[in-house]
């Protein structure tokens, strides 16, 4: 009877998940989440965030993360669970967080005492004392210059599966060259979040699994090794302090001593970590092209497998790695549960009220349209917030309600085509995916029926599923990953929401109206 273990360490929080996976059982036997700021108030951090006083730096603690992993260790193995049917362990971790080692960090960490804290271990290994996370906004001017090095937005897109993000490592790793010359010329390795944490876990320098390595503007998206022009354009001898890239299924050895004799876990395989979003994608069930999820959380994302890569032209979308060996795209909406929450606030509605504008409006709202640019967005990429309304009475509850909900599937719609998939199939997750009169668009808009996925902590389980699969290859197995997630991952069948066709009728011709009316307000930006 086989356990493994998923890790997930978020923005906010570490979470790990252990199933067993025995023939036909497939069960979760163990959850476990961890907040930095309640559990570690010593490192300051609010929402797993260092303060700082310019509003666009955002970094965090990488010895939080180090004695994060120490403590929940000891957790698992107080918790009862049988450590000697742990089989392999596999992580997820926020994507774009970047961590600075110097060349003290190799045999510190292949050396650790068992008898002493981790993090009492560790604290000279870092040529840079933070980590740059994925909500840093202070790279603009480095984005520009790697941008115009390799030939522009759209030549930088084809290469690496995304435009220039501020967020991303190849930015971050710039800016810290340019600004701390002697800290980087300290750096011997700088890694990933993800490959940092399989790092201590393994007791020596991990690679970097193409998930993960494609959200840092410096991967190759077609072979999955670094790209030369990329790394030319970020900083000098570069390559040189970058982990190697590896399969996602990489064993990148067993459990340091460390882990072995200070708790008792066994010599379970270490399986490479990845980012949060690859990991999402196996946690729920997104191994097929043709289905899709529709996360509509704080932003609303849409996310799905690709066979091969295909990049947006407009540069918002995504294309990353997969773990099951192809590519996974993203497009993420910012004006999520943002928006949905403001026009609530407006008219004075509970959620019921909410719910009973749309059934209390016609679909296509009468071609009433809204632009909600509540916040500044991400896709399309608008700086300057505010709504913008076309035929559409500001005072009246029930259409507005109406109109932000149909502008924020229609924009999902319009961001994905892209994608060039044929969707039959939507899981829907996040809070507001338990309202069905959503989903009821969602369905319509995009022709494919939708199911609500009941999956916590996706991310996390997704590294879980991950740990099962390679451990299985390593033995000479080789599971479809259909058989890998069946029994975790199933939507719930009395969720199920078909498109009604008259209605997809009446949204493919709105489409076109928005789209226009969406180009004409970004001309006047």
């Amino acid at each position: 009877m086989s356990i493994y273990l998923g890790f997930d360490a978020s923005t906010q929080s570490l979470t790990a998940i252990a199933i067993e996976v025995t023939g036909s059982r497939r069960q979760v036997l163990l959850e476990r989440t961890l907040g930095y700021d309640d559990a570690l108030p010593g490192y300051g951090t609010r929402h797993g965030v260092l303060p700082n006083d310019d509003p666009l730096v955002a970094t965090s603690s990488p010895r939080m993360w180090a004695e994060a992993l120490d403590r929940m260790m000891g957790e698992i193995a107080s918790s009862g669970l049988d450590l000697t049917r742990i089989r392999a362990i596999s992580g997820s971790a926020q994507q774009h967080g970047s961590v600075y080692l110097n060349a003290d960090a190799a045999p510190v960490i292949e050396q650790l005492d068992a008898t002493r804290p981790l993090v009492e271990q560790i604290d000279r290994i870092f040529s840079r004392p933070d980590a740059p996370i994925w909500m840093d906004a202070s790279t603009a001017a480095e984005c520009a210059e790697i941008t115009a090095s390799v030939g522009g937005a759209a030549a930088l897109a084809r290469l690496t599966g995304s435009r220039a993000f501020e967020r991303f490592t190849g930015p971050q790793i710039r800016r810290f060259a340019r600004r701390d010359p002697t800290g980087y010329a300290r750096t011997e390795r700088i890694h990933l979040v993800s490959s940092f944490l399989a790092s201590l876990l393994a007791g020596h320098h991990a690679p970097i699994d193409p998930g993960d390595g494609s959200g840092m503007n410096l991967m190759d998206i077609t072979t999955r090794a670094w790209a030369p022009a990329a790394l030319d354009a970020t900083a000098p001898e570069l390559l040189r302090r970058l982990p190697p890239l590896a399969p996602s299924w990489a064993v990148v050895g067993e459990l340091a001593p460390y882990w072995q004799h200070r708790y008792g876990f066994p010599r379970a395989r270490v399986i490479a970590w990845s980012g949060d979003n690859p990991c999402s994608l196996i946690g729920t069930g997104m191994v097929r092209e043709g289905a899709i999820a529709i996360s509509l959380g704080t932003s609303d994302t849409l996310f799905g497998l690709l066979h091969t890569p295909r990049i947006d032209p407009t540069g918002a979308g995504h294309v990353f790695g997969a773990p099951t060996g192809d590519y996974m795209s993203l497009v993420c909406c910012r004006n999520g549960s943002l928006a949905r929450e403001q026009v609530r606030a407006t008219f004075g509605l509970d959620w019921a009220g909410f719910s009973r504008g749309l059934r209390e409006t016609p679909p296509g709202n009468g071609g009433a349209i809204m632009l909600p640019w509540f916040a500044p967005e991400i896709t399309p990429p608008v700086i300057e917030a505010g709504v913008r309304r076309f035929a559409l009475d500001p005072g009246n509850a029930a259409a507005n309600v109406r109109a932000v909900v149909e502008a924020q599937m229609l924009a999902l719609a319009l961001h994905s085509r892209w994608m060039q998939v044929t969707v039959d199939t939507i899981y829907a997750t996040g809070g507001a995916a338990a309202n069905r009169e959503i989903l009821q668009v969602m369905a319509d808009v995009h022709n494919a029926e939708v199911c609500q996925l009941a999956v916590g902590n996706s991310a996390c389980l997704g590294a879980a599923l991950r740990a099962c699969h390679a451990d299985r290859l390593a033995d000479g197995d080789v599971p479809a990953w259909e058989d890998v997630i069946a029994g975790f991952v199933a939507p719930a069948a009395e969720t199920r929401v078909r498109p009604v066709p008259a209605h997809v009728a009446l949204y493919d011709d709105l489409a076109r109206v928005y789209e226009a009316r969406e180009a004409e307000a970004l001309r006047r930006l």
